[in-house]
């Protein structure tokens, strides 16, 4: 059984900033994907992770203690967020091994209601190892989504160009408009 659509207007962004995402805002007012188990299984949906992790309030508590995480290191500081980033790596560590197919890489964890929120706080060093300068917030002042700019010359702005964008286009037309 699957669960129901995500509502959220940005999906697919990397796993720690997907786990952001699951707070936006929405005609004014602050949406939160993660306020009960439901939402839970509709992110682990979203994010590919529903098929290996059963979502409880174990998990949700987790989860919700790396996006508070998370959410310090970026929108914050690394001085402050850094310290919690690491309580919840603390929760696994990652076994490397050769196989006969090659080298893989497996979290090993203490509680398995870990994995979600280890493996959301591990591809945040990921993105900070790859192009920690492509990790933004939407550039709309009242917008609170990330995103990881993947765009050639690293110049993305807006989460979606059809919203935010469009929005910051739109204003500055009925600025020049009002002027003129």
């Amino acid at each position: 059984m699957s669960a129901p659509r995500d509502p959220r207007p940005l999906t697919g962004e990397p796993l720690a900033l997907d786990l952001l995402n699951t707070r936006w805002m929405s005609e004014g007012s602050r949406q939160d994907l993660l306020t009960d188990v439901d939402g839970l299984a509709v992110w682990l949906d979203s994010a590919g992770l529903r098929d290996a992790h059963t979502p409880d309030a174990g998990m949700l508590r987790h989860l919700l203690q790396a996006r508070e995480a998370l959410h310090t290191v970026v929108d914050g500081s690394l001085e402050k967020g850094a310290p919690l980033v690491d309580a919840v790596l603390g929760h696994g560590r990652v076994r490397v091994s050769l196989t006969p197919q090659g080298p893989v890489e497996r979290p090993e964890l203490s509680d398995p209601a870990w994995a979600p929120a280890w493996l959301a706080a591990r591809n945040y060093l990921w993105l900070l190892g790859t192009a920690p300068d492509r990790i933004r917030p939407c550039a709309h002042e009242s917008c609170v989504l990330h995103f990881f700019d993947t765009s050639r010359n690293g110049t993305r702005r807006w989460c979606s160009m059809a919203t935010c964008g469009n929005r910051a286009k739109a204003s500055r037309h009925y600025a020049r408009a009002k002027d003129a």
